[in-house]
């Protein structure tokens, strides 16, 4: 549920956060955090990643994507705010006293049950098992593209995949983006939407809050100069004066493929993601 609030200041006026009333109020687990070390921005003053700098000191939560310890039951101990994701994530507990963080599925309360395993088992909330013991239909997340490389795919906030079919070993998928995917059958995916899916309609309200996220301005090119950018140039508000859209060093842009049309993993996709017509 989006929170807003009282148009106080220019900012504050159209801007929104996400309410996380039914977040646990607690601390992160110390032995599952780290300080995040900042791999974007300036290295001895040139810019390394462009738009990206700044932001807000962080720690880093390890997540368990793989959810490998298998027929050992869980229990859900809090459900937390991660500042390094748009989902959020509950810190589960084991039988044995092992506790991990994990992403938190849509629906998820504290002291819900959760289970991992390589056999059939139901297909309740949060549950992880291959692929080939899911029923058909279901909403599942955090899928793997290979047997035991951990989860992949459908790992955002408010993203679910929907398994279509298992044939010939393979299992076809439809994911967020529309895309349909063959992968192993013995894949595992957790059951379930990710959680926090009103994520999307965020408005942010001002620039200093991207700011805090680490994202910096971005100048369009036809406002620079032509040795700047291909776009630049001209006498006042001019267009670009190319037939399509290109990045700073000449490539396409905007809509052009990218995908290495000899890339082997071709082979598993089914049909491409739809793209969206723009609005006349």
């Amino acid at each position: 549920m989006l929170k807003l609030y009282k148009p106080t200041t220019p900012g504050r006026r159209k801007a929104s956060v996400v309410d996380t009333k039914e977040l646990s109020n607690v601390r992160p687990f110390k032995k599952l955090r780290v300080i995040k070390k900042r791999k974007s921005g300036r290295s001895h003053g040139k810019v390394t990643v462009r738009h990206q700098g700044g932001q807000e000191k962080r720690y880093y939560r390890k997540i368990d994507f793989r959810r490998d310890k298998f027929d050992i039951p869980a229990e859900i101990k809090t459900l937390e705010y991660d500042p390094n994701r748009s989902a959020w994530i509950a810190l589960v507990c084991y039988t044995d006293g092992e506790k991990k963080y994990i992403l938190m599925p849509e629906g998820m309360k504290v002291g819900n049950k959760i289970f991992n395993s390589q056999k059939k088992i139901d297909a309740d909330l949060g549950n992880r098992m291959p692929l080939k013991y899911i029923p058909l239909g279901t909403k599942v997340y955090n899928i793997e593209l290979q047997p035991n490389q951990g989860g992949k795919l459908a790992r955002s906030a408010g993203n679910t995949a929907v398994l279509m079919d298992i044939n010939d070993s393979l299992a076809q998928l439809k994911l967020p983006s529309t895309e349909r995917r063959i992968v192993s059958e013995n894949c595992l995916a957790s059951v379930g939407s990710v959680s926090n899916p009103e994520w999307r309609f965020i408005r942010w309200g001002k620039a200093g809050r991207m700011r805090h996220r680490g994202i910096r301005p971005t100048v369009r090119g036809k406002a620079m100069a032509p040795v700047a950018h291909p776009h630049g140039g001209g006498e006042g508000n001019s267009p670009i004066g190319l037939k399509h859209p290109k990045t700073p060093w000449g490539k396409p842009a905007l809509g052009v493929k990218t995908r290495n049309k000899k890339k082997w993993t071709n082979k598993y996709i089914v049909s491409r993601r739809v793209k969206k017509r723009k609005k006349k």
